[in-house]
């Protein structure tokens, strides 16, 4: 499959739609990046790297980081992470409070927020130092030592986020956070702050592409049921409110964040991330969405 031209061919396409877009400016840090970036980048199954645009530049991760977060959870302590939060889509924004009440306390998923908070609470019981070891699995999977945090980001998120401070709070109250809600915070926002490439971000989700195998250190990290099932999430629930759209339209599991990232796998054939930071109204990249619909279309290439 000619990849690069491929690239080439959907970079210089999508870059000619007019962006109806807006950048994710209730987190102030997000909205002083340059709308107009642009990158993409595919890894396929010999490791050979595509990219085009801004494909080596750093941006922030945000919910994106919540497939790695949770896939660290279930790798610890399988099935029974699904008490405490569940696997279904939401049908609601990704900050959303409403569900929680006649839910009792349980998130429909972990990569709503709510869910997400849920999976920091656990992070903090499973690991002495969660903040080092989710950014040394980071570097790991995606081969870059000097992946890091963006402290301005955690202080802007800091800062600003009530929302997810009224969340973490009235979760609490359901006794399904076991923490002290500050100390949720503190990780998820460093999570959510994690600064990566489209091309570190392609190698990152080799793993889930890959039966649940660390590509470079041929390691076991989930077992095949568990990336089946990583892999369904990301189907379901990888794209807030619009992820029958995205199932519809593109065919590949993955996830979204609203630094403008996006990642997508087809099992046993690649991984592709995308990030233009500009969003639609469900808070997905819109170059994003746009860049791999064509993907599959041209390849004729889906999970269906």
């Amino acid at each position: 499959m000619p990849y690069q031209d491929i690239l080439d061919g959907i970079y210089n396409e999508v870059f000619q739609i007019e962006n109806t877009g807006k950048v994710a400016d209730y987190i102030p840090e997000l909205a002083k990046i340059d709308e107009n970036k642009y990158g993409i980048a595919l890894i396929d199954k010999h490791q050979n790297v595509f990219s085009k645009g801004d494909a080596l530049e750093s941006f922030s991760i945000q919910s994106i980081s919540k497939v790695i977060t949770t896939s660290l959870i279930f790798s610890k302590i399988g099935n029974d992470l699904w008490k405490r939060v569940g696997y279904e889509p939401s049908g609601n924004a990704f900050n959303s409070l409403i569900q929680l009440e006649y839910e009792k306390g349980i998130p429909r998923n972990p990569f709503i927020n709510a869910g997400a908070l849920v999976i920091a609470d656990l992070m903090l019981d499973h690991f002495e130092n969660p903040k080092e070891y989710f950014l040394e699995f980071v570097r790991e999977l995606s081969e870059n030592p000097t992946i890091n945090y963006n402290q301005k980001v955690v202080q802007s998120e800091l800062e600003n986020g009530y929302r997810n401070a009224a969340l973490v709070n009235f979760i609490k109250s359901f006794d399904n956070i076991k923490h002290q809600p500050e100390e949720v915070l503190d990780f998820y926002y460093h999570q959510c702050s994690v600064e990566m490439s489209c091309v570190d971000l392609a190698k990152c989700f080799q793993v889930f592409a890959n039966n649940g195998i660390i590509p470079k250190s041929n390691s076991k990290f989930l077992t095949s049921s568990q990336c089946k099932r990583m892999n369904a999430l990301m189907q379901m629930c990888g794209f807030y409110d619009q992820a029958g759209e995205f199932t519809f339209k593109v065919g590949l599991p993955g996830k979204s964040g609203v630094g403008g990232g996006v990642v997508a796998i087809f099992p046993n054939q690649y991984t592709v991330a995308v990030w233009s930071p500009k969003l639609n109204k469900k808070g997905n990249s819109f170059y994003g969405l746009e860049s791999l619909e064509r993907l599959t279309t041209i390849t004729e290439t889906s999970i269906f």
